[in-house]
């Protein structure tokens, strides 16, 4: 028996939708369903366990201007622990944060590099920006120093138009993606508006971020090449005030950000219907706090999606999307008890009563 406190977790742990127990243990930080001989230093936690929630588009290391130091990003992540978030897809940050990874009582974290973008194309300081002939020499860069994934910029607003654009032509895109799975990591891309989405799904994406340009020509698209979308409403929220300091100078592109938000609850509710995954993602960093996970998932519920499936969206379904386990037998234990069932009511997942990272209660 480890020096590690026995962990008793009663009440109802739901290790998957449909499989629900009365129990479980932690022991040296393992999760087991056998009562352990010879437990004396137990500590029991009464309610309602889920897996570690999954914040799937976060963003480790960054700020408003870019990179940001190391202590900087520590109180990031620590604030998305409290939160229940114990496994990020950090979805670009120009950070090395690697030194994470020596640390116990931080979430774990699943990179896509630094963000790839067009020239003059995106937040200053936040990417590569590079020219299409580039593109995938600089993926293939990113797929060998992240964790499996890559994360394109496929549109921004273009100041020779005045709106948003897609960023990159089609066989440059084919090319880079091949090569990044190829070199075994999966592609995602930001995308706020219609025009990149085909060429992007039919190079072969993976996943698209945001995705409010979903319409109902390129809806079936996705369904049928099982093309995942993270919609991160809490950032789509931010878009009326965006397009108000816009336009001045860029009309035509206020009034598109203004479209695309009105709509955003029904592109999202059309996409579940049709069978397109759907994840939970909160776009934190750059200018969004960090911890907003519970609000996520309370936006995928109101946008129509059953509770059960807007909480697989951060735990069971996105864990096994990203490859990684939930609660079963000998898996790390990374939970968080709540007092009350998150599937009646997912805006529990907004009060943890306890959070447990690698066996420890650490929240």
């Amino acid at each position: 028996m480890s020096d590690q406190p026995v962990l008793h977790v009663k009440g109802r742990v739901l290790v998957g939708p449909d499989d629900i127990r009365d129990e479980l243990w932690v022991v040296a930080g393992r999760i087991t369903y056998e009562r352990p001989d010879g437990a004396r230093d137990v500590r029991t936690v009464h309610g309602w366990a889920l897996p570690g929630l999954v914040d799937a588009h976060c963003h480790v290391g960054l700020g408003p201007h870019g990179p940001v130091p190391d202590d900087v990003a520590e109180k990031q992540a620590l604030a998305d622990r409290e939160a229940g978030t114990l496994l990020i897809r950090d979805a670009g940050s120009p950070s090395d944060t690697r030194w994470a990874d020596e640390r116990d009582d931080l979430p774990k974290i699943i990179r896509a590099g630094r963000h790839i973008a067009r020239t003059r194309r995106y937040i200053r300081g936040f990417a590569h920006e590079i020219e299409p002939e580039d593109l995938v020499a600089y993926v293939a860069g990113e797929a060998r120093r992240g964790d499996g994934w890559v994360k394109l910029v496929g549109d921004w607003i273009d100041r020779a138009t005045g709106d948003l654009g897609a960023c990159w032509p089609r066989a440059e895109v084919e090319a880079a993606i091949a090569e990044a799975h190829r070199l075994g990591a999966r592609v995602t891309a930001h995308c706020f508006a219609e025009d990149s989405l085909r060429d992007l799904v039919e190079a072969g994406i993976d996943c698209v971020e945001h995705a409010t340009g979903l319409t109902e020509d390129t809806i079936p698209l996705f369904a049928e090449r099982g093309v995942a979308i993270v919609p991160t409403l809490v950032n789509i929220a931010t878009f009326p005030q965006l397009a108000a300091g816009g336009e001045a100078r860029f009309p035509q592109w206020s009034a598109h950000m203004r479209r695309l938000h009105e709509r955003r609850y029904d592109t999202v509710r059309a996409a579940y219907d049709a069978g397109i995954p759907v994840y939970v993602g909160t776009d934190a960093g750059g200018t969004l706090p960090h911890g907003l996970v519970a609000g996520e998932v309370a936006e995928l519920v109101t946008a129509g999606i059953p509770p059960v499936e807007a909480l697989s969206a951060t735990t069971w379904g996105a864990r096994a999307w990203l490859g990684r386990p939930g609660l079963e037998e000998g898996t790390q234990a990374d939970l968080v008890v709540y007092e009350e069932d998150p599937r009646a009511d997912v805006r529990v997942l907004a009060a943890p009563r306890r959070v447990v990272l690698n066996g420890r209660i650490v929240g």
